[in-house]
């Protein structure tokens, strides 16, 4: 029986509504000054199409939770300055960017602030958002420095035991944009492969907008329930739309492309020479308004080739 049909036959039960995002309608998601959520890992599954418009909109003061395993979706909202602060255990792309060159640069001169977390802490505070909580315990970082780098990290005697731990405050953004496989139009989303800490990023996010390959029915969604991560208030159709990191089951990331990304931030953090991420920026995102112009000025045949089954 069709979606419709059982609005129709449930009298006094809302019909469900579509939550699908134009990509227009993204202005509406994003300020200046507002806690920002970044999902996937590393150089897979980053939310990119929602990325690039925050770059185009010059927003600012913005803090960025990156991923536990921070990718260079960062690094690039870093470099266009458009971050205050970045809560992240690492920010690079592993063996293409050993850390991210935007970031690192910025930190080191001064130009964010940094919240020093390692991956516990930094999963301790999403949890306690997604609880409700205003902390929790966690025992990573006991007797290490981090609580002198970063004085939000509380030292204190558990009551029960009386051993030392260490209380996370909640990390609470205000949205969160992930990328996934395919959702259907009422918002209930599904990944291919583990979704990463993505679940754990929409129970912490006050609101969650979720770039997807593909939409589907939801009978399609109905066929395979047990893979329904999560339901987001808003989905944007984005095929490609990790792109130039990859999307399991789609397509693997872009080497060549995120390897001009990392040099453009390598001779502004070597020589302050803005000229080539000035050169990135006017190719793929400012002269790109929309999701479709980027493809068109990456190219049907690059992005074919990125295929995986056929690499």
């Amino acid at each position: 029986m069709g979606d419709h049909a059982s609005d129709v036959l449930s009298p006094g039960v809302p019909a469900r509504r579509s939550v699908l995002v134009a990509e227009p309608e993204l202005g509406d998601w994003f300020r200046d000054g507002m806690t920002i959520a970044l999902g996937g890992l590393a150089t897979a599954c980053h939310a990119m199409v929602a990325v690039r418009h925050i770059v185009r909109r010059g927003l600012r003061d913005l803090t960025v939770i990156g991923s536990a395993v921070g990718g260079l979706d960062v690094d690039l909202l870093v470099g266009a300055g458009c971050v205050r602060k970045v809560i992240c255990p690492y920010v690079g792309a592993e063996a293409l960017a050993s850390i991210g060159p935007f970031y690192r640069a910025a930190a080191e001169r001064g130009e964010i602030e940094v919240w020093e977390c390692d991956e516990g802490q930094y999963y301790t505070g999403l949890q306690a958002a997604a609880q409700m909580l205003p902390f929790l315990p966690c025992r990573g970082g006991v007797g290490t420095s981090f609580p002198e780098l970063n004085p939000d990290l509380k030292p204190f005697r558990d009551p029960v035991r009386g051993e030392t731990l260490l209380a996370v405050p909640a990390i609470t953004p205000d949205v969160a944009i992930l990328h996934a496989a395919q959702s259907d139009v009422h918002g209930n989303v599904q990944f291919v492969g583990t979704g990463y800490a993505d679940r754990l990023l929409w129970r912490a996010a006050e609101r969650t907008l979720v770039q997807v390959e593909r939409i589907v029915s939801n009978e399609e969604i109905r066929r395979a329930p047990e893979r329904t991560a999560l339901l987001a208030a808003g989905v944007l159709r984005a095929p490609y739309g990790a792109h130039p990191f990859s999307s399991p089951g789609f397509y693997l990331e872009d080497r060549a492309h995120i390897a001009e990304l990392v040099a453009a931030g390598r001779a502004w953090a070597r020589d302050r020479d803005r000229q080539p991420f000035e050169a990135y920026l006017a190719r793929y995102v400012h002269g790109a308004p929309t999701h479709l112009d980027y493809l068109e000025a990456i190219g049907l045949r690059r992005l074919l080739g990125l295929d995986e089954w056929g690499a």
